[in-house]
């Protein structure tokens, strides 16, 4: 069975977006969880496939302007990344969403999609976000990785990554990397 993992960028606080909305303190939203080699399909909640989609596509389009969450040029590693998803499926749960820009794009409306999707045949699912439907998969049992990106700050007040979990999760902490800049990149199973 493939496995669904979630890569999230937070701030020791454990937010992932600050007072104003925004993670501005991420200077990259490429895929740095170490995930490339082992993924061929990214999940998506519906509330974070349109910026993601909007976003993405402005820098595969005018990879030279500066994006509009950051305010600067993409970097390599995101150029890298807009052109590796450029190539595969997305699948994206919502019960709302009914268009999409991307002919690779399928909609899921029910977590036994998710399921069935897991079943398929093929490399591991990258569990992108939002948080909600990131917190919502961890509960029902389908999440099998979290790796997370913690950032040397506290952010305060801001949107907390598990605000919404109802439950205890035990995690199993498999890897632990020192990044630049103060960074960490933690690796857990989710138990």
């Amino acid at each position: 069975m493939r496995k669904l993992i979630a890569g999230m960028k937070i701030s020791v606080d454990g937010k992932m977006e600050g007072p104003e909305g925004t993670a501005d303190w991420v200077e990259a939203w490429s895929e740095d969880y170490g995930l490339t080699p082992q993924i061929d399909a990214c999940l998506l909640g519906g509330g974070m496939y349109p910026g993601y989609e909007n976003y993405w596509t402005a820098l595969q389009n005018e990879p030279g302007t500066p994006a509009w969450i950051t305010g600067t040029p993409p970097t390599p590693a995101e150029l890298e990344w807009a052109g590796f998803i450029k190539q595969i499926p997305h699948y994206v749960l919502s019960n709302t969403l009914t268009t999409t820009l991307w002919p690779n794009t399928r909609f899921l409306r029910r977590l036994d999609e998710v399921k069935a999707l897991k079943e398929q045949p093929g490399k591991d699912i990258y569990l992108v976000g939002g948080a909600k439907t990131t917190t919502s998969l961890i509960e029902t049992g389908l999440v099998d990785e979290l790796r997370v990106i913690v950032y040397p700050l506290i952010a305060g007040e801001g949107k907390a990554l598990f605000a919404t979990t109802e439950r205890r999760h035990g995690l199993d902490l498999r890897k632990v990397e020192q990044l630049t800049n103060g960074r960490v990149r933690l690796i857990y199973a989710i138990s």
